[in-house]
């Protein structure tokens, strides 16, 4: 079975090699980047699947290397990995290209369930799901505009299907708030902005049924969609 690619940039060579010896043994194949010039040669040779990205690094940081490589690839995932904890910092990051972000110090276990999850995300958006979609409890009929718990159908208007969809194809992870406005309304103005608000609320009331999932708010990014086990 191929091996997902990760290019892993970090300029801590000892925090570096343990991650990337981790992420062998979890089948990962991995090349280590310690300095942020060489980056996209690496890149153009390596052909990664994902990028884990270090911000602070020598020569060029995390948040200018991921606008080129967003330019390159549209649709690679990237995830930041970052020492700041500051608010502006990560939306810098969102702003740049990044998918999501993991604050240092970090466990080698939730390192390894971001890099899947954003790998599963990359893959549901390349293969568009077709005819029932589950989420947590509930079951979405995106042709017939329908969303069941058991035997309660409730009919959806176009747009609140819409949403439902980029909420699945983006379980467990972050959602920028102008990517939805894009894709729903082909517009992220003041107005269109406040219609979404009330379309969350909405959407939050049609999903309580369910204890396990929440749709978090993160000012100045987005949401975060979260189905707990």
């Amino acid at each position: 079975m191929k091996k997902n690619r990760i290019l892993y940039v970090e300029d801590e060579i000892f925090l570096g090699k343990i991650v990337k010896d981790t992420l062998e043994t979890k089948e990962f194949e991995v090349v280590l980047v310690a300095d942020g010039k060489e980056v996209l040669s690496v890149f153009e040779k390596f052909h990664p699947d994902i990028c884990v990205l270090d911000v602070m690094l020598p020569n060029q940081d995390g948040f200018s290397l991921a606008q080129t490589i967003r330019k390159i690839n549209p649709h690679l995932p990237i995830l930041f990995v970052t020492a700041k904890t500051q608010t502006e910092d990560v939306l810098k990051g969102f702003e740049s290209g990044g998918n999501d972000y993991i604050r240092k110090p970090f466990s080698l276990e939730e390192l390894i369930a971001r890099i899947n999850n954003l790998l599963q995300i990359t893959l549901r958006k390349a293969n568009p799901f077709s005819g029932t979609i589950q989420i947590g409890k509930y079951e979405l009929n995106p042709e017939k505009y329908e969303l069941k718990l058991g035997e309660q159908v409730r009919k959806l208007s176009a747009r609140e299907t819409e949403l439902f969809k980029i909420f699945a194809e983006n379980q467990n992870s972050i959602i920028q708030r102008k990517e939805i406005l894009l894709r729903v309304w082909n517009d992220d103005s003041f107005f269109n902005s406040r219609n979404l608000d009330v379309y969350i609320t909405r959407m939050r009331d049609y999903l309580k049924e369910d204890e396990k999932i929440e749709i978090l708010a993160i000012k100045g990014v987005g949401y975060h969609f979260l189905i707990g086990n």
